[in-house]
């Protein structure tokens, strides 16, 4: 069975959002505004999105 790649994209910024939000958001390797990368398609990846949906976006889905 072959997992797919989302591409994430990081739409918002961090400053002073809590700091379990910076912790979610630099675990998926995101950086710096508008930046975008490509993880595997797992529940535990989307679940992560789901948690600040209004910092990060998938692309291309």
């Amino acid at each position: 069975m072959a997992e797919g790649k989302i591409r994430i994209k990081l739409i918002g910024s961090v400053i002073c959002t809590p700091q379990k939000h910076k912790n979610i958001v630099k675990s998926l390797g995101l950086h710096k505004m508008n930046r975008t990368v490509e993880r595997p398609d797992t529940p535990g990846f989307r679940g992560m999105v789901k948690k600040v949906p209004h910092l990060l976006a998938i692309v291309g889905d």
